[in-house]
């Protein structure tokens, strides 16, 4: 079954919107979070737990699983799903963002034909194209594969923006020739920086092309201003159909989901949740804060008192800072099972709101709120 989208609500007030994503797993409503599994795990967590604290899709990373341990031993496997033992729809990227920010020396040469680079694990040479990613995801065999794109940095100029745009599209044509899983969705990806007519011509093209569903691309790169990221939304949605999922790639920071949302974006996906937790960061109400910081060694209060997940009804800050500080790996789970279901309650309660027609009184109190913490995040 490939999955499918419906447009439940839209705000009254603004462009966020309610949907359903129906796959075979089950139903799971719009505005989402997903959490990352570059390596088809998501770090530190068995797929109960993730489970548990509300996930519906989660992503994996084809460039990775490619080279480590290969797509086709996770074929003879059955498949990712069974591979890492996931009950639940799951999403991979192209591998393109990581070919232009791992690979190594940064060194890369990029053709009509697709891009040659040296991997980051051994230097070896390496091939990849826009047939070679959809091959790949169809045998990860994932519910949503994404066609292979060139991410740009943030710092191109517009002659070299226009250019990559163009062959871009080139690419998802020749990606959207060669798909061949009937049970796969595959997503178009929009680029173009924060120029409104390079995004303007990206997505109309690329939704000519009839995908089941669109990404906007090359947000969240280092360099790039909040500002220009908020244009590549805005300069993209307008051209995107209302009966498919709106995706914003690599973006977990609270405040920009909600812009996000007020945008017209359906799904998110970030390893944010999961790397600050390794440094003792955790995402409250009234900010992020670090759980190194002597000032929490005798707070024996939860992360945050509002939250429903794991480790927020079992364990403190107390606790979680002595883990820290004696270097436990169990400090990095409960952080991670926090973070994930904090990003994913809060798209819960965006839902809510959009349902009772208040986001916009919903993302004015989080972004006070959210601002009132002044620790020091490491």
């Amino acid at each position: 079954m490939k999955i499918k989208y419906k447009l439940t609500k839209k705000d009254n007030n603004c462009n966020a919107r309610l949907g359903v994503i129906e796959t075979k797993y089950g139903n799971y409503e719009t505005p989402m979070f997903m959490p990352v599994g570059t390596l088809a795990n998501i770090k530190t967590l068995v797929p109960e737990e993730v489970k548990n604290e509300g996930a519906g899709i989660i992503l994996s990373n084809t460039y990775h699983l490619w080279l480590r341990p290969g797509d086709g031993i996770i074929k003879e496997a059955g498949g990712l799903h069974k591979f890492m033992n996931y009950d639940g729809p799951i999403l991979t990227d192209s591998g393109g963002f990581q070919v232009f920010s791992l690979a190594k020396n940064k060194k890369k040469d990029i053709t009509e034909d697709g891009v040659h680079f040296k991997s980051h694990i051994d230097g070896s040479n390496l091939f990849l194209t826009p047939e070679k990613s959809i091959q790949i995801q169809n045998n990860l065999d994932s519910d949503i594969a994404m066609s292979f794109d060139e991410c740009p940095p943030a710092s191109a100029d517009y002659n070299y923006l226009k250019n990559s745009v163009e062959r871009t599209l080139r690419w998802a044509k020749r990606g959207k020739m060669v798909h061949n899983n009937p049970n796969q969705a595959l997503f178009g990806i929009v680029q173009g920086g924060a120029y409104e007519d390079l995004r303007k011509l990206s997505a109309t093209k690329t939704v000519e092309m009839d995908f089941d569903g669109y990404a906007v691309g090359g947000v969240a790169n280092d360099g790039e201003s909040k500002e220009d990221m908020y244009k590549a939304i805005d300069y993209s949605i307008p051209y995107l159909p209302e009966n498919k999922i709106r995706y914003l790639m690599g973006v977990g920071e609270p405040i920009d989901i909600l812009e996000g949302v007020e945008r017209g974006i359906d799904i998110f996906d970030c390893v944010l949740p999961t790397r600050i937790a390794r440094h003792g960061n955790a995402f409250t109400k009234y900010g992020k804060i670090n759980l190194r910081n002597k000032k929490y060694e005798r707070d024996f209060t939860s992360i945050d008192s509002e939250c429903d997940c794991y480790t927020c009804r079992n364990y403190t800050k107390a606790y979680i800072r002595h883990l820290l500080v004696s270097k436990e790996v169990l400090a990095g789970r409960l952080l991670s099972i926090h973070n994930i279901r904090f990003l994913i309650k809060l798209t819960e309660d965006i839902r809510k709101s959009i349902k009772n027609d208040n986001f916009i009184e919903y993302k004015k109190q989080f972004i006070k709120n959210y601002g009132g913490c002044k620790d020091e995040i490491k």
